[in-house]
């Protein structure tokens, strides 16, 4: 009988055959084992590495939490039937871009790191209470309607940045984008996925003859090969808490969408590990945040990599987080990664901050909302304009201030609720703006039943 405490071998350790698949439980042989956690690191590479670049994050510190955190991660999901935990690489994410942004030009990067803290506290108490009472009652507070909008509204939010950064070098820009596009469509499987990391190469190289890379060559020569990461101690902040903690809507939109796409393709039902995947998110992310790290959320590029291997192993993702704690303990590496121009930085951000807009809307179609529905269409219209807007909000003073994102967050939830209430207990209740009688998923029973989605941010 298999020791309970450690991986089963798949076989023979070395073929899976056509219609098999290698368990989170099972493994391959080591050899195979740690070339496909390799392969998860490439696979992630292209999307963490340039959180820290946008955000002025220590790369080094940001590469080593993303693997400290898939650990734990896969160490608070063992339970509930997963006697290895579940597979999932927990890498920077997109969403704390802008408000992480907003944080430091008021106070640095250690107040940052406060609200960083708090959204993963505050996550990690939503999965205590998912693990306890079940998801039912986040599909009411946010349904489709209300998620589609928040990550669509962070898209946007983002999108002068992008143009920022793509009208300083253009050439460079439009040189990036252009491979990107052309790998997305002219490589296939593992290539494809990670066409950004490869448009990312080649406008680098385009880079370097119009001399854009001038200080690389005195921060490589005065990095060492090996070192500690650039740690950063938090400094608390009510204002940075208020403009980041509003990213846990995000958060848990792409954790239950990623989840889910690991039960799709496991063939098993994995609702009751959502509240230890929350957990195992929150936890990263505070761990992150108490050593000068990004936020940290579940990878839809790791999952593409178990969709093409059909090894969904936690073995291969313990191999992936130790290796990129590995490289970040290498002082070059980060100083290359610094290095990189910020005409390839807007070709790449234009399209990795649109597709988080383009993101909620896939959200919105998976779930058929229906925008015939005033209570659907109302709160979205605002929540997007204050969002694009970058609406903010300073209180009388100064200690704490709301951005775009947070306004927009909050307006989307609160109108939602309020119209929906309305509509279903008010004196009006029968006229045609009553959910109860137009359309659509909202009934006047309760609220959307969310279908899988897998935002990949």
């Amino acid at each position: 009988m298999p020791n309970s405490r450690t991986w089963t071998v798949h076989g023979d350790g070395k073929h899976v055959g056509p219609n098999e698949v290698v368990a989170p439980e099972e493994r391959l042989a080591w050899p195979l084992t740690i070339g496909i956690g390799m392969q998860h690191v490439v696979a992630m590479f292209g999307a963490t590495f340039l959180v820290p670049v946008l955000t002025g994050f220590p790369p080094t510190a940001t590469i080593f939490f993303s693997g400290v955190g898939t650990l734990i991660f896969i160490l608070m999901t063992v339970g509930r039937g997963q006697r290895m935990g579940l597979p999932s690489y927990t890498g920077s994410s997109f969403a704390f871009i802008s408000p992480v942004i907003a944080a430091t030009s008021g106070g640095g990067i250690a107040e940052a790191l406060s609200g960083i803290i708090a959204a993963g506290l505050v996550l990690f108490l939503i999965g205590i209470l998912v693990d306890r009472f079940g998801a039912g009652w986040i599909n009411k507070l946010m349904p489709p309607a209300v998620t589609g909008a928040i990550v669509a509204l962070i898209g946007l939010n983002l999108a002068p940045v992008a143009w920022d950064n793509f009208s300083k070098q253009p050439l460079t820009a439009i040189i990036t984008l252009t491979a990107i596009l052309l790998a997305t469509v002219l490589f296939r499987g593992f290539w494809g996925r990670i066409s950004i990391l490869i448009g990312v190469v080649i406008g680098y190289l385009v880079a370097v003859p119009q001399n854009q890379l001038s200080e690389l060559d005195s921060n490589l020569a005065s990095a060492d090969w090996l070192g500690l990461p650039d740690f950063t101690a938090p400094s608390f902040s009510w204002n940075a808490i208020a403009l980041i903690v509003p990213v846990v809507v995000v958060l848990i939109a792409e954790n239950t969408g990623h989840i889910k796409a690991v039960a799709s393709m496991t063939d098993r039902n994995l609702d009751r590990s959502l509240g230890r995947a929350y957990m195992g998110d929150g936890a990263a992310t505070m761990v992150a945040g108490f050593g000068g790290g990004s936020g940290t959320t579940t990878y839809a590029e790791n999952i593409g990599v178990m969709a093409a291997t059909r090894v969904y192993s936690t073995a291969a993702y313990v191999v992936a987080g130790l290796t990129a704690i590995t490289l970040g303990m290498v002082p070059k590496f980060g100083a290359l990664i610094v290095s990189i121009p910020i005409g390839v930085l807007g070709g790449a951000t234009l399209i990795l901050y649109g597709l988080i807009a383009v993101l909620g809307g896939r959200i919105w179609v998976e779930a058929r909302v229906d925008f015939k529905n005033p209570i659907n269409l109302f709160p979205a219209a605002v929540g997007l304009i204050l969002g694009a807007s970058d609406a903010t909000w300073t209180s009388p003073n100064g200690n704490v201030s709301f951005n775009g994102i947070a306004i927009g967050s909050f307006a989307t939830i609160l109108i939602y609720q309020i119209m929906f209430y309305v509509a279903k207990y008010g004196v009006n209740r029968d006229v045609p703006f009553s959910p109860a009688t137009v359309p659509g998923n909202i009934t006047s029973d309760d609220h959307p039943k969310p279908t899988p989605t897998d935002p990949s941010l």
